[in-house]
């Protein structure tokens, strides 16, 4: 009788110790891996053309902070019709290069024939891969992912695979607008987090990018990031 109580006494010592830990522990919270993101834009290209957009987003201003300038090699990542792509061929001049990415095929093939018919001869295009934009090793010195990063299904593996792609001092930006992932719009914050996640460190924020967007984010490889 003594045995039993002794062990129904120690059973429910253990019970409590159990349950007081349960309570202690810090909850969990979500992981970013799983996030909600939007479904890729692919219906007509054109509407990328707005009159005013350069004025809007002030994307002269963008390149000046990303430091698109002659010579160098960019990559706009989910490029679209090439907005972005030919402004930047243009700044770059035949010295640079610039690397238009996107996972819609229907994409490349408008700014392959976007790039022909203005006679840009400093552009690829990249059928690139939701967790990896498959651009070249070492090359690059600018990214943006203009009103594109939510769009992204694996933003901390694209991130991730970016990295080997980058020339040391190399930039990238990402031009979006807050929302919760799946309405075209990713909070700041959880950009931010991705980014840090990924190996990646915040070197600028701006607000003046308009257009439905309501951040500029700079980011640059932390130096041998532990990934």
């Amino acid at each position: 009788m003594n045995r039993c109580r002794i062990f129904l006494l120690l059973l429910s010592c253990l019970c409590i110790r159990v349950a007081v830990f349960a309570q202690a522990a810090p909850a969990t919270p979500p992981s970013s891996h799983n996030r909600k993101t939007s479904t890729p834009y692919t219906g007509d290209l054109s509407i990328f053309e707005s009159p005013g957009r350069d004025q809007r987003l002030q994307i002269n201003r963008v390149m000046d902070i990303l430091g698109v300038v002659p010579g160098k090699n960019v990559a706009d990542i989910g490029a679209g019709s090439g907005w972005f792509t030919v402004r930047a061929a243009r700044r770059v001049g035949e010295s640079g290069k610039v690397y238009a990415v996107d996972i819609n095929p229907q994409a490349i093939r408008y700014i392959d024939e976007r790039v022909k018919k203005e006679q840009l001869h400093d552009v690829v295009t990249i059928l690139g891969k939701e967790d990896d934009p498959l651009l070249p090793a070492g090359q690059i010195d600018v990214v943006l992912l203009l009103k594109t990063y939510h769009e992204v299904a694996k933003p901390i593996a694209l991130l991730r695979n970016l990295r080997a792609a980058l020339r040391p001092g190399a930039k990238v930006g990402i031009i979006d607008r807050n929302g919760n992932g799946e309405n075209h719009g990713v909070q700041s914050s959880t950009v931010l987090q991705e980014a840090a996640e990924a190996g990646y460190e915040l070197a600028g924020s701006y607000d003046f990018v308009k257009d439905d967007m309501n951040y500029f984010l700079v980011f640059t490889p932390k130096p041998c990031a532990n990934l």
